[in-house]
């Protein structure tokens, strides 16, 4: 039987393994505000479900807060949180943003938070730490129309907070490498059609995201989430990471043309609403069942198109996990 790691790095490859790798992950509102109780949010849910890794899901404002922005949880079902405040109103804001410290305020709680899960499962689970592309900070700083707007009319103002967003990350992602971290898990937000064009992509994307991953040294699981519909997976493909995952059953490409396209491995092949949360146990069974068929069990990862929401039925998640069992040998 192999270990978490020698399954999921044989996925990687393309080998044969003795089951797919499985995992789901999800917000943990109101615990992810203290590292205490997200780290031990994180641990019971791996500690119910048995998943071949722990995706670290914090807050997206994480990543802003120490700007200056505020954010609170009104219910929101997929468990994230509201901005209340954002810290550019206007195209000079860009360029009073200082370079943050990794290790204090929420960046800090973040790093405290992967220490205490690495304390727990040590090296029997992987783990990765979720990173927003320094586009997404952006945007969580600004709103996403006020960004976008300054993307086209003041890309120079715009282009200096990028820069001192990239480095702010760079730096909090190598004190992550220090932790034990598998790698990263890289949320990319706006590598989609109905956002922006692919110049303006390979432009105002690209070149951040890969000075984030070239920070991840060491690393042997890196993930690249590319969020959204109609989503640029040809322009990303060649990232320096070993799996991609996208909402594949709402939007090109499928599981089967995303493995042409790309050399490592695909996550996906259950739809978060739909199925996870709307569906019976034998609907998530037969989703992943098929799924597993289409990539005939290699170089594929089960899990959702994206997080899955805190409103799941238990009886589902399970169902997820079990498939994996049933789909051994398929």
């Amino acid at each position: 039987m192999m270990t978490r790691r020698q399954r999921l790095e044989a996925t990687f490859r393309g080998e044969a393994v003795d089951r797919v790798p499985v995992a789901l992950w999800r917000h943990w509102p109101g615990d992810d505000q203290r590292a205490q109780d997200q780290a031990a949010s994180h641990l019971a849910f791996q500690e119910r479900y048995d998943f071949d890794l722990i995706k670290v899901t914090p807050c997206s404002s994480y990543s802003a807060e120490d700007w200056g922005v505020t954010s609170a949880y009104m219910g929101n079902t997929e468990g994230t949180r509201e901005y209340r405040r954002r810290a550019i109103a206007g195209p000079d804001d860009w360029g009073r943003l200082a370079l943050l410290d990794p290790g204090q305020g929420a960046l800090g709680r973040q790093l405290e938070c992967l220490r205490l899960i690495g304390e727990a499962v040590r090296d029997d689970v992987p783990f990765i730490q979720t990173i927003f592309n320094p586009l997404s900070v952006a945007k969580y700083l600004a709103g996403e129309q006020l960004m976008l707007t300054h993307l086209r009319r003041y890309p120079e103002a715009l282009r200096a907070g990028l820069e001192i967003i990239t480095e702010t990350t760079v730096r909090f992602v190598r004190e992550v490498m220090r932790l034990g971290v598998a790698g990263i898990f890289l949320a990319v937000q706006h590598a989609q059609y109905g956002l922006l064009s692919e110049q303006e992509y390979l432009a105002w994307g690209k070149p951040y995201d890969l000075r984030v991953l070239q920070a991840t040294e060491g690393a042997w699981f890196n993930l690249l989430h590319l969020h959204g519909s109609e989503v640029m997976f040809d322009a990303c493909a060649d990232y320096p990471v070993q799996v991609i995952n996208w909402h594949d059953r709402e939007t090109p490409p499928t599981l089967v043309e995303g493995l042409k396209r790309f050399p490592g491995a695909v996550c996906g092949g259950l739809r978060q609403w739909e199925t996870i949360v709307r569906g019976t146990p034998e609907d998530v069974r037969a989703e992943a069942l098929d799924a597993i068929r289409q990539t005939a069990g290699r170089r594929f990862i089960l899990g959702t198109g994206c997080v899955t929401p805190i409103v799941a039925p238990t009886c589902n998640i399970r169902a997820t996990r079990q498939a994996v069992e049933v789909g051994r040998g398929d």
